[in-house]
């Protein structure tokens, strides 16, 4: 325990020089969505308007919801969301969420143990893919050849739950270290995907199999996923559907915006100013804000 409450402590995926902040959604019905993911989570609403929902933990914003009730539905072929991926802060903390979960009968659609980590796999009403998950520590990953080992077995949920006193455990609201560890992309291309994250943003490849590229900064398994799964292909995204509106990316080194603005325009990536730092797009037109942590 490195402190007196660890679950108030980001993992190691958001120490890292560069990882994932808030992700933003467009929502065809903003009351639902804010709803579910206050309750799924146990997230606070930290702004509400007629436009925008803002969620978050311990004062930190995780999500910001955008009122477009004309938007069209978000398509599974198209480039965009495959799922945000709330990291927990410790086993324990995931241990109680699934009692959480099973107590307010909430539907998932998977389980899975993934050797570098244990997941639980969710869509929200309009189609987002969640993922909610706990990592084992780092020194008990496997890498080969520079590549992380991550498998898909069978998750043991009853070892997770002998985390904590199934008869007392609770969970009453989002722990303040809950983060999003990572985000997974569709996009058209696995090859172009890995030419952008991994050129001008700069992360590097952990893990590439059947249709998926897995990306990280700071040896994390990985911040970026993307996949062509059901988007092979895929054209630019379009702006009037819900789903993923944008998502941002801190960087904690002092100087790392401008540089990152510098290499971004060196590839002739489109930069423009933010309130906090600055925006890009990625080859489909998801949206990217680069934040000072």
């Amino acid at each position: 325990m490195d402190a007196p409450n660890p679950s108030a402590l980001p993992t190691f995926a958001n120490r890292t020089p560069l990882r994932i902040g808030t992700v933003g959604l467009i929502a065809r019905d903003l009351d639902l969505l804010t709803n579910y993911y206050r309750d799924l989570l146990g997230l606070t609403v930290m702004a509400r308007t007629d436009r925008i929902a803002r969620l978050g933990t311990g004062g930190i914003a995780l999500l910001e919801i955008e009122h477009r009730p004309d938007a069209r539905p978000d398509d599974p072929a198209t480039a965009g969301l495959y799922h945000t991926a709330f990291l927990m802060p410790t086993r324990a903390d995931h241990a109680r969420w699934i009692m959480h979960i099973a107590r307010n009968r909430v539907p998932i659609t998977g389980a899975s143990d993934h050797g570098v980590s244990e997941a639980f796999y969710l869509d929200d009403p309009e189609g987002n893919g969640i993922e909610v998950y706990n990592d084992r520590p780092k020194q008990r990953w496997t890498w080969q050849n520079g590549l992380v080992v991550m498998q898909t077995k069978q998750l043991d949920i009853e070892a997770i739950l002998d985390e904590v006193d199934r008869a007392t455990a609770t969970y009453p609201a989002a722990p303040e270290g809950l983060r999003i560890g990572h985000i997974h992309l569709r996009v058209g291309s696995v090859e172009q995907a890995e030419q952008f994250y991994r050129g001008p943003i700069g992360l590097e490849l952990t893990r590439r199999r059947g249709g998926a590229t897995f990306m990280s900064s700071g040896g994390y398994h990985h911040h970026v996923g993307a996949n062509v799964w059901h988007s092979d292909g895929a054209a630019m995204r379009d702006d009037n559907r819900a789903g993923l509106a944008w998502f941002s990316m801190e960087l904690a080194e002092p100087g790392a915006v401008e540089a990152m603005a510098g290499r971004l325009r060196a590839a002739n990536a489109p930069v423009e100013a933010s309130p906090l730092g600055i925006a890009t797009a990625d080859p489909w037109g998801t949206r990217i804000r680069f934040v000072k942590a």
